[in-house]
């Protein structure tokens, strides 16, 4: 299953490839407007934070669009703009639990875990270490996110996030395999100054996915009396690798053919 995702992923980007590097461009915007506060605020904390925390909030309701984007993509559809501009009206609700959820990790890196390990004792280094397992996990589970709200659209954002830990403590092995791909995705990222895979292809993989998990739903909802070992991948992904179809290096050159 995991080598048909990578395949999926990077066959997904490069069919979409300009609107790809369009679309990171806008999260380079928002890299280059932090670095930008930092320049001319320096120190002044009460400046910058407000700044940053404008820019992270305009950030999240940009990932609300770019989900419809790569959602489009993940489906075979190759429409960018007008998604984009309607789902950052649309998800706007999940935008801001989103951005809850960044802010709720950034107290907990700079603010929840430093105050517990200053305590230089047993109890601050236990407490510290359960906020860093904290975090961590909710690192491996944002990732499902906005995906989930694309296949589940008639979820509130509370639920989705609900979710999201259900299916990544159902899919340890899977949610480890899209860690992996995504550290691989953002040392691509800095390499390329932000353009490929970029922010966008990270969604695009979180998108991917997720896909193919809820595959694996509909085949225990439609076989409940098989054992999950029982599952077949290629028997599963049959219709998507129908889809998707057999690619080549003619393929990648000339995706529209």
């Amino acid at each position: 299953m995991f080598g048909f995702y990578i395949k999926k992923a990077f066959f997904d980007g490069w069919d979409n490839f300009i609107q790809l590097v369009l679309q990171n461009i806008i999260y380079i915007v928002f890299f280059l407007l932090i670095v930008g506060s930092v320049v001319v605020f320096g120190d002044n904390m009460a400046l910058f934070l407000p700044a940053a925390i404008a820019i992270i909030f305009l950030f999240c309701l940009s990932m609300g669009g770019t989900s419809s984007v790569v959602y489009n993509w993940s489906e075979y559809k190759s429409e960018t703009w007008r998604p984009f501009m309607k789902g950052v009206g649309r998800n706007i609700r999940h935008s801001m639990v989103f951005f809850l959820c960044l802010m709720v990790l950034f107290l907990l890196f700079f603010l929840v875990i430093p105050f517990y390990l200053s305590f230089n004792n047993i109890v601050g280094t236990i407490f510290g270490v359960m906020m860093v397992w904290l975090s961590v996990f909710l690192l491996l589970v944002l990732p499902y996110y906005f995906p989930l709200m694309n296949l589940l659209p008639g979820d509130g954002p509370f639920k989705t996030l609900k979710k999201c830990f259900i299916v990544a403590g159902d899919n340890i092995g899977y949610t480890i395999m899209l860690l992996l791909h995504n550290l691989v995705d953002i040392v691509l990222t800095v390499v390329t100054m932000g353009l490929l895979p970029g922010w966008c292809g990270l969604m695009l993989g979180g998108q991917d996915m997720m896909k193919l998990l809820m595959k694996k739903y509909d085949w225990i909802e439609e076989n409940p009396d098989k054992n999950r070992k029982e599952m077949d991948w290629s028997e599963i992904l049959y219709d998507e690798k129908e889809t998707l179809g057999p690619r080549s290096f003619k393929n990648m050159i000339f995706p529209w053919k």
